[in-house]
């Protein structure tokens, strides 16, 4: 055990924060606190720093604080305003332990020391500015760097990703993994959590309880501890009510009354279970379906030109009814504009954008949770849905967070991202086929991104979204469209598998482009080069098999492998009697009757269905 808190309170203005609390850290644990804002979670770096100290205890043996060795602990802090008129270099070589530069060890601290500047964002040159001339969020990240130089056995980092665009995100996950001291970790970027800590710590009403593994791991089995708690607290409710019926009915009967004492013994002896509390994430089940679904192919664009004075972006895309498609890229690439455009807000500088026939638009921007009202956010949502009863709005606004009291509150005095839950409340509510939306969760805590993360999951319409929360678009996209260098890129898949590819495009020096062409081709030309004799099985394909097919295919690391695969699986389909399968209305093919010859159904249908997946640029 290198480092433990043992039975620790700490109570600040007469409120308990941290109540008997047990925390430890493991050898070289990557360790993440969460829990809601105001929980304790800064009160609990600081302790672990020494800024704070447990209240005494008369009933605890010992120190309420443990290690196993001496331990230097870094923690995160803003510079200092004597540093404003020194240069980097002078800054962050303090921390460097030998003055003599032809020494190993100097050279390596520099080595170490410009790869993590670098890495950060920052160009070599920048070493010989000031530190006054940087802005506040350069300087914060300064700070962190002179951290990592230190290299603290225990590693204390609040909101380390704040400050930070997504390359330097991206390369501080890579420099934690690696890191090979102990380190915790307060964030709200669930992503950052997933892919760096082994072990979650939640805080809750001044307790913490220890989770190993991921976030979302974490989450999952705290679904899973709640929904248990909350099942045994009402079998011992019903228990408890059962005895106290059998005691009331004997109780005065003279040949019962030993029984009925003796149940009364057992009610009275009975540990009382604490009633759970509620998760405070909603997660919604079944499906919502849109009122009108749209055609087939919702959207199209053209060889479409976006922009205001001069063309940002030129695409041709085609989108699915019920894709979900998470666009990403730099700021200024022009995210926002193709939404706008697509939306009718904008026209287009040239080119095609075509919505399908029943198409029907929501749309949302942060402009859209601008809304004023002196109506209850009950009232407020009533009148715009005034065929629901009053127990159904309520029923709809407590999923999406507005429960009981909640909904009494004024509009006007709803925080930014409570209006802007809210209004995507509504959007959902309303049930259009294809929502447009730009940077739905700013400004939620993680309970209301998991909440509409798990709305939008359900919702069985079209998506296109921008997002700068990664986490959000791997729980909700299952293409990403990337906007980069005047042009887009699609990747038929989900963020994470997005993700690997870039970082094994960058482990063989090739493009991302080339790799998706080469394997888009080696896809096709696998297709038409079946043998004619083994060709016709392929109509007995659904679209969904193929697609499966295809991303196994495009994961996997050997093409011979692939090969093996896919014709197994077309050996396989020869068992199959053609009244068991089953095929898609518009999405494949209709349902085949017993013995219908589908014949009709040609390989080109098949093709074209993997090239509606390819953006053609």
């Amino acid at each position: 055990m290198l480092y433990e808190i043992v039975d620790g309170t700490v109570t600040a203005g007469g409120e308990t924060v941290l109540s008997h609390i047990h925390f430890e850290i493991k050898g070289k644990e990557k360790i993440g606190v969460v829990g809601r804002n105001g929980a304790g979670k800064t009160t609990l770096l600081r302790l672990i720093a020494g800024e704070l100290t447990p209240d005494r205890d008369d009933k605890r043996q010992g120190s309420a604080i443990r290690t196993s060795r001496r331990v230097t602990i870094g923690m995160l802090t803003q510079t200092q305003e004597k540093d404003a008129q020194k240069t980097i270099d002078e800054i962050l070589m303090e921390s460097c332990p030998v003055d003599d530069p032809a020494s190993k060890e100097y050279f390596d601290y520099r080595a170490e020391y410009d790869r993590i500047f670098t890495g950060f964002g920052f160009a070599k040159e920048d070493k010989r500015k000031k530190l006054s001339d940087f802005s506040g969020g350069e300087q914060t990240r300064i700070a962190l760097i002179r951290l990592l130089l230190q290299k603290p056995d225990i590693l204390l980092l609040d909101e380390p990703t704040n400050h930070l665009d997504l390359k330097a995100i991206s390369w501080l996950e890579e420099y934690m993994r690696s890191y090979d001291r102990a380190a915790v970790f307060v964030s709200h970027d669930r992503f950052f959590l997933d892919r760096v800590v082994d072990v979650v710590y939640d805080l809750q009403d001044g307790r913490l309880k220890r989770y190993p593994g991921s976030y979302s791991h974490f989450r999952e089995q705290k679904r899973k501890d709640i929904a248990a708690a909350k099942k045994a607290w009402e079998s011992q409710q019903k228990e408890a009510a059962r005895l106290e019926e059998l005691i009331e009915k004997f109780k005065h009967k003279p040949r019962k009354a030993a029984f009925a004492r003796s149940r009364k013994t057992i009610l009275e002896r009975m540990e009382k279970l604490p009633k759970p509390d509620e998760d405070d994430v909603h997660i919604f089940t079944g499906e919502i379906e849109p009122l009108i679904p749209s055609n087939k192919w919702p959207l199209q664009t053209k060889d479409l030109q976006i922009g205001y004075d001069k063309t940002l972006l030129t695409l041709s895309l085609r989108v699915r009814r019920g894709q979900k498609i998470g666009i990403i890229g730099d700021n200024g690439a022009g995210k926002t504009t193709f939404l706008k455009t697509v939306a009718g807000f904008l026209s287009p500088l040239k080119g095609e954008c075509t919505l399908g026939e029943r198409t029907t638009i929501g749309y949302f921007d942060q402009n859209s949770a601008a809304i004023e009202s002196d109506k209850t956010v009950a009232e407020h949502f009533h009148s715009l849905f005034p065929a629901l009863t009053e127990k159904e709005a309520r029923q709809i606004l407590g999923a999406y967070l507005f429960p009981g009291r909640k909904a009494q509150e004024k509009v006007d005095g709803l925080s930014g991202g409570e209006k802007a839950r809210l209004v995507l409340a509504e959007l959902l509510n309303a049930r259009p086929n294809l929502l447009l939306l730009d940077e739905p969760t700013n400004h939620m805590d993680i309970q209301a991104k998991e909440t509409l993360e798990s709305a939008f999951k359900t919702y069985t319409g079209t998506i296109l979204f921008v997002s700068h929360d990664r986490y959000f678009i791997r729980q909700v996209a299952d293409a990403i469209l990337v906007f980069e260098d005047g042009r887009a890129m699609y990747y038929p898949f989900g963020y994470e598998h997005y993700l690997d590819r870039v970082q094994r495009s960058k482990e063989t020096g090739e493009g991302m482009t080339a790799l998706l062409r080469a394997e888009d081709q080696a896809l096709l030309e696998g297709m038409r080069n079946v043998p004619e004799k083994e060709r016709h099985r392929l109509k007995e394909y659904s679209t969904e098999e193929l697609t499966h097919d295809w991303e196994y295919r495009l994961a996997a690391e050997e093409h011979d492998a692939v090969e093996r695969e896919y014709l197994d699986a077309v050996e396989k389909l020869e068992n199959l009697r053609i009244d068991e399968y089953r095929a898609w209305v518009e999405n494949g093919f209709v349902p085949a009757e017993e013995g219908k010859d589908l014949s009709d159904i040609e390989v080109r249908l098949v093709e074209a269905e993997i090239k509606v997946l390819l953006l053609a640029t």
